[in-house]
C-alpha cells in the first residue's frame, strides 16, 4: 500500500511513517516545517519528503492519506483530497486499525512529561527483553528512533490530548484503547482547542471510560485535577505515587536534584535509581514508569536497572555542546510549569553557577498570552532570561518586564546570540527552550562561540 501523510514531520506523524514504513508500505509525506531530526530520521528511513502543501504531491494517486491535526479545510493538499476522492483517515485512527490491534498498549497521558515517561517505559521493556513496540513524540537516545512496530505483544505510546484531525475532534488517545495508563498530570493547555481546564478533564475522562475493569491506572496523589477527572466514573484500580509520602509507590530522595532516590511499593523497599537526569517531575516520571512495567510482569528491581541505563530523550535538557565553559541545553519545555520544573532541577544540580534560560514562545498556548501571568514567576531560578519576540506573537512580551529584573525582550535570533557571547565564562550554563527549530539557534550560537 503507497500511504501518503500530511504533516509528516511532526513528532507523531513521524513516528506513524516510520511504523508504516517498517510494516512494509510505501511512504511519502508533506510539511512546510521541514528540519532535524525528524527529517532527518525519516530520510534515512527511505521516505520520500515534499516541501509545502500542493495537489501535485498527489500525483501519484496513493491508496491512503493520512491527514495530522495540524492540517485544516483551505490547505491546498487536504482540498485536492477531497476533490479527488482519495480514502484519507487521521493518525490515531490509522495506528489503531493497523498497529494496536490485539496489542497490550501502554499510554502515557499527561500534560507534561509525556515523552520522557514513555521513553523511561519503552526502555524498561525492552531492557527486559521484551522488544515492544511504540510510538513516542521525541527520539529517545537508548533507540535512536521515534517509533518502531516491535517484536512482542506489547505497544507503548505517548498518549497525546490534543485533537484528530479537523474531520475527528476528538483527543488523539481515545484512539488507543490502552489497558495500562500513566496519567501524569493535568493543567491547562492548548488553548487554541480548548476553552477551558473542565473541557481537558472531560476528554481525560473519555480516554479512562475505555480503560478495561483489569487494567490499571497510574497517577499522582498530588494532583487535584486527575483526582476531579477520575471522580466523574472510574472502572479500574488506580496506583498512585508519590514523593516522600506514603502511597502505593514512593521515592525518598537521596539527593537534593532527583539524580538519586530510593523506590518503595507498599512500604517495602525496591531499590535506589542513581541516573544523569535531574528534577523532581523526572522522578515522578520514574516512578511512573516502574508502576506500569510491574503491570506487564517486570520487577520493579529489574525496572530499576533498567532505568541506571536509561540516556533520556533528545531536546530534554540535552547537553548540545561544552565550549569556553559553557554548557549548552536544548531543552523542549514550552509550558511555564515544565519550565520552571526544568529549572528547578538544573539549579539543584549546578548550585549557584550562572543559568541563562533563553526561551521561545512557540507553542499556541503561548503565542495566544495565555500562560503570560505566570510565565515571568516560572523563570526566576535563572539569573538571566532572554524571551524571543518574534513580529507575529500575538501580545507584547514587554510586559514581563515589570514582574521581574531578570528578563530581556529580544527581536531577533541575532539579539538573543549577541547577548549570549557577553555571558560566556567558566562554569556557565545556556539552558534554550523552544518546542520547534528556534530559527536554527542551537547551530548558530555554536559556531560563534
Amino acid at each position: 500500500m503507497h500511504i501518503h501523510i500530511l504533516g509528516i514531520c511532526g513528532t507523531f506523524m513521524g513516528g506513524l511513517a516510520l511504523i508504516a514504513r517498517e510494516l512494509g508500505h510505501t511512504v511519502s509525506g508533506s510539511d512546510q516545517n521541514v528540519y532535524p531530526p525528524m527529517s532527518t530520521q525519516l530520510a534515512v528511513q527511505g521516505i520520500q519528503l515534499m516541501q509545502g502543501y500542493k495537489a501535485e504531491n498527489l500525483k501519484l494517486k496513493p491508496d491512503l492519506v493520512v491527514i495530522g491535526n495540524a492540517m485544516s479545510r483551505g490547505n491546498p493538499e487536504v482540498e485536492a483530497v477531497l476533490n479527488q476522492g482519495l480514502r484519507y483517515t487521521s493518525g490515531p485512527q490509522w495506528l489503531s486499525e493497523y498497529v494496536l490491534q490485539n496489542k497490550w498498549v501502554l499510554a502515557v497521558a499527561g500534560t507534561h512529561g509525556k515523552t520522557t515517561t514513555s521513553s523511561m517505559l519503552a526502555w524498561i521493556l525492552e531492557h527486559q527483553g521484551f522488544k515492544p513496540g511504540y510510538l513516542i513524540g521525541g527520539i529517545p537516545m537508548n533507540f535512536g528512533i521515534s517509533a518502531r512496530s516491535g517484536e512482542s505483544d506489547f505497544f507503548v505510546i505517548e498518549a497525546d490530548e490534543y485533537d484528530s484531525a479537523f474531520f475527528d475532534k476528538r483527543s488523539k488517545f481515545v484512539h488507543y484503547r490502552p489497558r495500562t495508563v500513566v496519567l501524569n498530570n493535568l493543567e491547562f493547555d492548548h488553548a487554541d482547542i480548548f476553552d477551558d481546564l473542565d473541557a481537558i478533564k472531560r476528554q481525560f475522562h473519555h480516554l479512562v471510560r475505555t480503560i478495561p475493569g483489569e487494567g490499571l491506572i497510574v497517577c499522582p496523589a498530588v494532583d487535584s485535577n486527575i483526582q476531579d477527572t477520575l471522580a466523574m466514573g472510574c472502572w479500574t484500580p488506580v496506583q498512585l505515587t508519590a514523593i516522600n509520602q506514603k502511597v502505593a509507590w514512593q521515592a525518598q530522595l537521596l539527593a537534593e536534584d532527583g539524580s538519586q532516590f530510593a523506590i518503595s511499593f507498599n512500604q517495602q523497599a525496591q531499590g535506589d535509581v542513581e541516573w544523569q537526569l535531574t528534577g523532581l517531575h523526572n522522578v515522578y516520571n520514574a516512578l511512573a514508569a516502574i508502576a506500569a512495567a510491574r503491570h506487564i510482569g517486570i520487577l520493579p528491581v529489574d525496572a530499576i536497572a533498567a532505568l541506571s541505563k536509561f540516556k533520556n530523550v533528545k531536546r530534554r535538557m540535552e547537553v548540545i555542546a561544552q565550549i569556553k565553559g559553557v554548557t549548552l541545553y536544548d531543552d523542549f519545555a514550552h509550558h511555564p510549569t515544565a519550565i520552571q520544573m526544568t529549572l528547578e532541577g538544573l539549579r539543584k544540580h549546578v548550585g549557584t553557577e550562572k543559568i541563562i534560560a533563553v526561551v521561545e514562545p512557540r507553542s499556541n498556548t503561548m503565542r495566544m498570552g495565555v500562560h503570560r501571568e505566570v510565565l515571568a514567576d516560572s523563570l526566576i531560578l535563572a539569573d538571566r532570561v532572554l524571551i524571543y519576540q518574534p513580529e507575529e506573537l500575538g501580545w507584547d512580551l514587554s510586559e514581563l518586564q515589570t514582574e521581574t529584573n531578570n528578563i530581556q525582550i529580544c527581536s531577533s535570533i541575532d539579539h538573543i546570540i549577541s547577548e549570549l557571547q557577553q555571558e560566556v565564562a567558566p562554569d556557565s550554563h545556556f539552558l534554550m527552550m523552544s518546542n520547534g527549530s528556534f530559527g536554527g539557534i542551537y547551530q548558530r550560537l555554536q559556531n560563534e562561540l
